[in-house]
């Protein structure tokens, strides 16, 4: 019950200090669009990189993934390479929040504003 208030007490030091909260969050967010992560698959038959905007930066396909002549196969590898990398930069933007959010002392857990 007391760690109700505390979270409270957190909330409304958040809202005194709603201008800087603001300015930290923009910047943040700019740092989120700076993220990147790679994932792969099939042993390195595909690569892809995503940035911190959740867009695909880099498609590369091997030579051997080429050759393969497997279409089905190859969309596959697409996908899992794009999902794994998608998880990637994801786990990065929760932990760039979450230390944000803690040098902010705000409550563990507590979504930022824009941050989903």
């Amino acid at each position: 019950m007391f760690g109700m208030f505390k979270d409270i007490g957190a909330l409304m030091s958040m809202m005194r200090n709603l201008p800087k909260l603001k300015e930290e969050v923009a910047a943040m967010q700019g740092r989120m669009a700076q993220l990147t992560a790679e994932g792969d698959a099939g042993a390195g038959l595909v690569k892809v990189r995503v940035n911190g905007s959740l867009e695909v930066v880099r498609c590369e396909l091997s030579d051997e993934a080429l050759r393969m002549n497997d279409r089905e196969m190859l969309e596959d590898l697409i996908k899992a390479a794009t999902n794994q990398a998608l998880t990637r930069v994801r786990q990065q933007m929760a932990e760039e929040s979450a230390k944000v959010a803690a040098n902010m002392g705000l409550p563990a857990g507590m979504n930022l504003p824009g941050m989903g």
